[in-house]
């Protein structure tokens, strides 16, 4: 591959809702330049961008990958990302370190739910786009249409720059605005448009010379007064009207039957930023923010947009500079994490295959293997000028599952394992739930953490089992309560001896609280920090069914004890069991953590929502509208929302989104709490039989 600098490179994103043909539209670009010898297909598993095992199997891509094509002395980095939800982080990561976006749309379906979330990210990132209206060789696929439902979710206006020769399977080719042509198949050469379409192609073209005109004041001028603007005129002015983000040029074509690529790659050449074109990045330096636009003679500023483990090559960091140069066989720093890193060869990904590179300019996308310490979201800079670049925001993941080590050597791995998974997805997180010794692992949804689980066990050789995880429940007392307990053993010798008399009471800004209220010296002093002892196992390990105790103070007035007998052991095991009374007698409850929950969802999916959340014991806090969607607040119990990820996908069709967090927790309604109970006693009794 050639060496590329900053004005010939175009970083563009693949978006679009899963099924719109972004695999294989980047599949025929890489054909129709020349990049590849044969047409893969996703049914075979042979295209270039979906190549890891797990990925062939389901026929969806789950991570994004990179495929660079070369045309007209230029690179274009298409990164072609996962359109299925739960994915969403790697469309995020992609968009993070691309300049522009190419939406497609279904020429049959048209927009769905993933084109809205694609053009809600697009607004985030604030990048520049194109609508690609795909798959019109179709059945009953219909232009007019996807196009209109576009613009029904759109806030941009949309500007056809083609119009389709023909639909289904009738379709030859493309019309093309900008030139006046009709192009037939890939659309290497030009022809006249025939006679039926010229009306239809005049009336478009004259929308798209009006809104070119609205680019420049110039231009509009000279509108104006009727003269004729010319084809570079035009594109000057429809750059300008992108850039403001007035208008969202619209292409079609059909890339799996390669019908129009060449007009495409054109446009996205002429129309779409080079990474000198795009707003400069904003990097936090040592005095304060600093402004970088890309050029090789910059500060070094690269941000690590993605991490992966290969079997074969160990891990490989993707980079995209964004100041100044990265060379192979040099040391760069890491700002994040403090250490310097030494580079080996750098590559150029295309789909799987490593393509050895010297140096990679300011704007482009490079990789690089075996870094020890880099992992997604780092810097990588010179040390005498330290650099940071912003990391994007994440939406929270929401499904959890609790996972255990199938054997005892997984065992050994599982953190080092889910640590290595975390560092490589950033919507993946895990954590070790204290109140249910469970070690629970977080993701967008079940397909999401089924792929990381899949991950763990072909890339990092770890197999694990998952579970619904327990709900972190608590246990407390209503009311005071007191208990006596004398702990007595004789073996034949010394023995063991310890009596404990003890009062406890609710206790509402701490956890716990303990007291030593013994007068006249009949429990020394020295026994009291074995009574706590006691005290606290059970605080852990829970009094009616096994979840930790909070909200108890403790008071030990009165004992017994041996002069012979008496021992730090025996005043434990009197401690322990005079609290467990004492909690019994002081009217002792279930907690369980309530959640805070914002939904939004489109306006008419408000009235299923609120009478789903009925049957979830939820406490509805409010309701307003934002955008044209429904937002509902509510606090519901924890319980209620374990699998709400899936369940609100199904009610909404995917529309809707949720987050959620701890708000307190509240006593379990007596008719729940017996259940509850018993479940973890059958589940602790099962252990002990283990």
């Amino acid at each position: 591959m050639k060496e590329y600098t900053t004005e010939f490179i175009r970083n563009i994103a693949l978006v679009s809702h899963g099924g719109a043909g972004k695999t294989m539209l980047a599949e025929a670009l890489l054909h129709t330049t020349g990049g590849s010898t044969r047409l893969g297909k996703i049914e075979d598993g042979t295209t270039v961008s979906d190549y890891e095992e797990e990925e062939v199997r389901r026929g969806i891509s789950l991570s994004t990958s990179i495929v660079p094509i070369e045309y007209r002395d230029h690179k274009i980095n298409l990164l072609d990302t996962p359109g299925y939800t739960d994915f969403v982080g790697e469309v995020i990561s992609a968009l993070r370190v691309a300049d522009s976006a190419l939406v497609l749309v279904d020429a049959v379906s048209g927009a769905e739910v993933g084109t809205e979330i694609a053009l809600d990210y697009c607004d985030q990132f604030n990048l520049r786009r194109f609508i690609y209206i795909n798959k019109m060789n179709r059945d009953n696929a219909n232009f007019r249409k996807a196009l209109d439902s576009v613009q029904a979710i759109s806030e941009m206006r949309l500007l056809p720059l083609q119009l389709p020769w023909g639909e289904g399977a009738a379709i030859k080719g493309i019309i093309d605005l900008l030139t006046m042509k009709a192009y037939a198949g890939a659309g290497k050469s030009a022809q006249e448009i025939p006679g039926e379409l010229k009306d239809d192609a005049e009336a478009a073209r004259m929308a798209l010379i009006e809104a070119a005109a609205e680019g420049e004041d110039a231009l509009l001028e000279k509108y104006l007064e009727g003269e004729e603007l010319s084809a570079e005129e035009i594109s000057r002015g429809l750059r300008k009207v992108l850039e403001s983000g007035t208008y969202i040029p619209v292409l079609v074509g059909a890339g799996g039957a390669e019908i129009g690529l060449v007009r495409l790659i054109d446009a996205m050449i002429d129309l779409l930023p080079s990474p000198k074109d795009v707003p400069a990045a904003v990097a936090h330096g040592k005095d304060g923010e600093e402004k970088l636009v890309a050029s090789d003679s910059g500060p070094l500023a690269a941000y690590v947009w993605k991490t992966t483990a290969d079997p074969f090559v160990g891990k490989i960091t993707y980079f995209r500079v964004y100041s100044g140069v990265v060379s192979s066989d040099s040391r760069v720093w890491n700002q994040n994490k403090g250490v310097e890193e030494r580079l080996g060869t750098l590559h150029d990904l295309r789909g799987k295959e490593q393509i050895a590179v010297k140096i990679v300019h300011s704007g482009d996308i490079g990789t690089v293997s075996k870094l020890s310490l880099t992992s997604t979201g780092d810097t990588l800079c010179d040390k005498t000028h330290p650099l940071t670049l912003p990391v994007p925001s994440y939406p929270h993941a929401l499904y959890q599952v609790a996972v255990t080590p199938k054997t005892q050597t997984d065992s050994a791995k599982l953190s080092s394992t889910l640590t290595r998974l975390v560092e490589e997805d950033m919507t993946l997180s895990w954590h070790n739930e204290p109140s249910t010794n469970q070690t629970i692992l977080l993701g967008m949804g079940d397909q999401h953490i089924d792929v990381a689980i899949r991950k763990a066990e072909t890339k990092f050789q770890t197999s694990m089992l998952t579970e619904l995880p327990r709900v972190p429940y608590r246990e407390t007392i209503t009311k005071g309560g007191q208990a006596t307990y004398r702990h007595k053993k004789q073996t034949g010798g010394a023995g063991q001896f310890g009596e404990v008399a003890m009062r406890i009471e609710p206790l509402k800004e701490e956890d716990y609280a303990f007291s030593n209220d013994v007068f006249g010296g009949s429990v020394s002093n020295s026994y009291m920090p074995a009574i706590e002892k006691g005290i606290k196992s059970v605080m852990k390990e829970g009094a009616i069914a096994g979840y930790p105790l909070k909200n108890v103070k403790v008071s030990v007035y009165d004992g017994k004890e041996h002069p012979v007998d008496s021992k730090p052991v025996a005043f434990e095991i009197a401690g322990r069991e005079a609290f467990k009374l004492a909690v019994k007698d002081a009217g002792p409850v279930l907690l369980e953590p309530i959640m805070n929950v914002r939904i939004v969802v489109p306006e008419a999916n408000m009235g299923d929502i609120l009478g789903d959340l009925n049957t979830r014991r939820a406490r509805v806090q409010g309701m307003d509208t934002e955008k044209g969607h429904s937002v509902v607040t509510a606090q519901v119990p924890l319980a209620e929302m374990q699998r709400y990820t899936t369940d609100l996908r199904s009610i909404t069709g995917g529309r809707g989104v949720f987050t959620m967090e701890l708000s307190h927790y509240e006593v379990v309604p007596a008719h729940l709490q017996q259940d509850v109970i018993n479940a973890r006693q059958k589940e602790l009794a099962d252990k002990k039989e283990e």
